[in-house]
């Protein structure tokens, strides 16, 4: 794939940036992956359950902690700077769509275009399992089948076992692409030069 040269701006990102997305592959991806043990919840002793729930935390914690500083950290972490809602931001989502077409990929500061919405995709599915998750660990009594609201809700969290796969494959495929162009990104995230 060729690449397209729409700006060489780069953009640096904080420690507590990288800190923050590592914490979130490393819980994150250990709790999905974990995700079927949790059904031993209805057994008394659940070793499975304890251990995806304690993951689950751990990645809700990254996820309120991103959220957070996506809000009032630096200006490059924030999300005002470059989730896709303005008109000039969904602009450069469609025309980054079309470059992929003709098997160009975007060049773009990180966070904008494409990927900035894909980012915001895997911000929101790993929030939304946070959030699930979370409630369950309220709610759920080991030893009990989940019932009414909070077996709907446990659901909707299981939708996770299919979002998650889906939001990694496409963020790792682009990820390495992108290093097979020649845009060496992804060595700013272990403090590298790019």
């Amino acid at each position: 794939m060729e690449q397209t040269t729409k700006t060489s701006k780069s953009e640096e990102l904080d420690s507590f940036t990288i800190f923050l997305h590592f914490g979130l592959i490393f819980f994150g991806v250990l709790a999905w992956l974990t995700g079927d043990w949790a059904g031993d919840y209805k057994k008394v002793n659940q070793l499975g359950f304890t251990v995806h729930k304690m993951l689950g935390m751990g990645t809700a914690l990254f996820v309120g902690a991103r959220l957070f500083h996506g809000l009032w950290g630096p200006e490059q972490a924030r999300f005002a700077n470059w989730v896709p809602y303005t008109p000039e931001r969904l602009k450069m989502v469609f025309e980054d769509i079309s470059n992929l077409f003709t098997l160009k990929l975007p060049d773009r500061p990180p966070h904008l275009g494409l990927a900035g919405l894909w980012e915001a995709f895997g911000l929101a599915v790993f929030t939304w399992m946070g959030g699930t998750g979370l409630c369950m660990f309220l709610f759920i009594t080991p030893g009990h089948k989940a019932g009414g609201l909070i077996r709907t809700v446990k659901e909707l969290h299981e939708l996770g076992e299919w979002l998650v796969p889906i939001f990694l494959a496409v963020h790792v495929t682009a990820v390495c692409l992108h290093a097979l162009a020649g845009d060496h990104r992804w060595r700013k995230m272990l403090f590298l030069k790019g």
